[in-house]
Parts: C-alpha cells; sequence; structure tokens
C-alpha cells in the first residue's frame, strides 16, 4: 500500500471515530463531497477523487469552495 492511500485511509478513519476537530476547510465539506462524487461520477471515480480531497484537507490547506467536478465524455 503506498502512503497516499495510507494517508487517506487514515484520515477517513479518525474522522469516522471522532478524532477529526470537526471543521472543514472546504466547502462543501469533505464528507458531503464524498457523498456528492460518488453520486455523480461513480464508484472508482468517486473513490479518486475522493482520496484525492481528502489529502488536500490538512492544517496549511487554504481551503475554500471546490465543488465536485463536471462529468466530462471522452471521445
Amino acid at each position: 500500500m503506498n502512503l497516499h492511500k495510507l494517508l487517506a485511509i487514515s484520515k477517513a478513519i479518525a474522522h469516522n471515530l471522532g478524532l477529526s476537530s470537526g471543521k472543514c476547510r472546504y466547502s462543501p465539506t469533505c464528507s458531503l463531497y464524498a457523498k456528492q462524487v460518488f453520486h455523480k461520477h461513480g464508484l472508482l471515480m468517486g473513490a479518486w477523487l475522493s482520496a484525492q480531497r481528502l489529502l488536500k484537507c490538512h492544517p496549511w490547506s487554504r481551503g475554500g469552495y471546490d465543488p465536485v467536478p463536471p462529468l466530462t465524455i471522452n471521445h
């Protein structure tokens, strides 16, 4: 397992155990973002985008508005 996956999983576990600060730097919150991204993009892309978001969410991030990206159609 690589470091990025381990960090994302650790952050998710800490959040679920109530160890997070309870304040998300992003809008929508990371948990709402994850729900929206899985609904819009499906399982695989949702997991990828959620992991990227969790890795960006740390005390030194600027935060701000970070919406779920639109669906893209590749030809």
